[in-house]
């Protein structure tokens, strides 16, 4: 029954754990959609500003008074965008080499963005959404969407780009929880940290970055920060980092310096992995949990089966030992039928046994009073032929033959007159016995 429960209790614990994952699993999926749905709504916006009449009118002017005439209307269409959602940081346009000829913050304005990587896809055609990163003008985190702006002909004349602020991700992304203690954090595709609810740990490599791809995210200060650190997991980082597949795994955090246990899954329209992250403490609760209660059950059935036992192992060692001391009494010839009695009506294999054992008492009390008879007979014809041997032997003696003559001739002859019949015949039994005496001697 131990081993039963054992292995019981080792699938369930195996089937909670995988529960418990598939739970990660699932918050880290629904979430990830979410942030994918975003992604989309925010690049179909960006697709309505690059396509905008006023937008392709005012990039396609070549002079400054033909910009003139649309910079009014591309700065109210800018704006309108702007305030339709507050959760946008910046609204702007780029010409051909990079530079800011319109936004809603006015700081953007002559900036040169042309070595941003968001310019550098979008001026080739490419749409572009960025990792959440630092400005170099405002400072501030976000995610910049860029989309190429095109002539009527298809030629390129600049790129729209609209800046979502980064506490839109973070506040997405801390919102979700599995639990009191668990939280969630995504890594984009250099494998660095860029939403997490401890601040310190962002822009933070899970795993030491390739020297070169360091070199190039510092140089460019993508994340507005000199230097990438390492939080040195590389266990987190070989399972997390450009996987297509929704997953789960378990690493050790050298910075909480405890067992973690995460579920994640992949976007669909960006390179980023969004993880739900448990503690091993808060992970095994219910599995601890489950082994309580297995603990539990197990004792109560282990103690209702020892009560069991002990009354079935009563009822079966009581008549046992009523059938050991009749098995003792028969021995002794003192078997007394009615001390079985009681155990003899029991309909099961002891009752059974207990009857047959009655039976053979019985029939073995018949045999010996009739083996005793036997001997009794046996014993007194033995005696008398004893008897018949040993007086065979006195008369079959030469002196009791010769003895037999004389008292034959004696008999033949008459008596004295001195001697009555009388003493004749009492000197004669002397004889006799004076000869037995002697044929006893001499056998001896």
């Amino acid at each position: 029954m131990s081993f039963t429960a054992y292995y019981n209790l080792q699938q369930s614990l195996k089937s909670a754990e995988d529960s418990e994952y598939r739970k990660l699993e699932l918050l880290a999926t629904s979430n990830a959609s979410r942030l994918d749905q975003l992604i989309i709504d925010i690049q179909r916006v960006v697709v309505q500003v690059s396509t905008e009449k006023n937008v392709v009118g005012f990039l396609t002017s070549t002079t400054p008074e033909k910009q003139g005439t649309f910079r009014s209307s591309v700065q109210r269409s800018l704006d309108n965008i702007f305030r339709s959602n507050p959760d946008y940081d910046a609204v702007y346009l780029l010409d051909k080499e990079g530079r800011g000829l319109a936004s809603t913050d006015p700081t953007f304005m002559g900036q040169n963005y042309a070595f941003r990587e968001y310019f550098q896809q979008a001026i080739q055609g490419q749409p572009y959404v960025s990792s959440v990163l630092v400005g170099t003008t405002s400072g501030r985190p976000g995610i910049y969407f860029s989309h190429p702006v095109r002539s009527e002909s298809g030629k390129i004349l600049g790129v729209a780009v609209l800046k979502i602020k980064g506490e839109e991700i973070w506040a997405i992304v801390n919102a979700l929880q599995a639990g009191s203690g668990s939280y969630a954090f995504l890594v984009d595709q250099q494998g660095v940290i860029i939403s997490h609810p401890d601040k310190s740990l962002l822009y933070h490599s899970l795993a030491p970055l390739p020297p070169e791809k360091r070199k190039q995210v510092e140089t460019d200060r993508l994340y507005g920060i000199e230097q990438i650190e390492s939080l040195d997991i590389p266990k987190l980082a070989a399972a997390m980092v450009g996987t297509k597949e929704i997953g789960h795994t378990s690493y050790y955090s050298p910075q909480e310096q405890t067992r973690q246990m995460v579920g994640f899954a992949p976007l669909d329209e960006q390179p980023w992995v969004l993880a739900v992250n448990k503690t091993d403490a808060q992970f095994t609760a219910p599995l601890n949990h489950l082994i309580w209660q297995n603990s539990r059950s197990l004792l109560a059935v282990g103690a209702i089966a020892t009560i069991i036992a002990l009354l079935l192992a009563r009822s079966i060692v009581r008549p046992i030992r009523a059938l050991t001391k009749a098995a003792q009494a028969l021995e002794e010839d003192d078997f007394e039928p009615q001390g079985l009695a009681e155990v003899s009506h029991s309909q099961d294999d002891i009752g059974q046994l207990v009857r047959v054992f009655l039976q053979m008492a019985q029939k073995l009390k018949a045999r010996e009073q009739n083996l005793k008879q036997q001997v009794m007979e046996l014993r007194v014809e033995i005696d008398e032929a004893k008897k018949v041997r040993q007086v065979a032997e006195i008369t079959e003696t030469d002196d009791f033959q010769q003895l037999q003559k004389k008292v034959q001739k004696l008999r033949n002859q008459s008596v004295t007159a001195s001697e009555t019949e009388t003493e004749y015949y009492q000197r004669l039994q002397q004889r006799v016995q004076q000869l037995k005496v002697r044929v006893v001697d001499d056998g001896q």
